[in-house]
């Protein structure tokens, strides 16, 4: 099976503090956060839950579209989450299953 890349998002509540990565394990990467494993901005604001995904086959199209999130302004960023997950639900025990 290929290696899959994660473009994620964060945030310490709804309509709280955001952040966006990415990464290739997105299950242990969302540990290290709801965990603190690393001092940062998500430790500093307790940003753990995870909010919203996406899922892709190609490294470079993940590493593209990171910086592209990062840029929106929040308005826009508050949308795609909703979209996904009007509740705001902390998707990581979906993702453990």
């Amino acid at each position: 099976m290929a290696k899959q890349f994660y473009v994620y998002i964060m945030a310490s509540s709804r309509n709280g503090t955001l952040y966006i990565g990415i990464t290739s394990d997105l299950i242990k990467r969302t540990f290290e956060h709801k965990n603190n494993i690393y001092e940062g901005f998500t430790a500093k604001y307790s940003v753990k839950l995870l909010v919203y995904y996406e899922v892709y086959d190609d490294p470079q199209n993940a590493i593209t579209r990171e910086p592209q999130l990062k840029s929106w302004n929040r308005k826009w960023k508050m949308e795609l989450i909703e979209k996904q997950n009007p509740e705001w639900k902390d998707l990581y025990n979906e993702i453990i299953k």
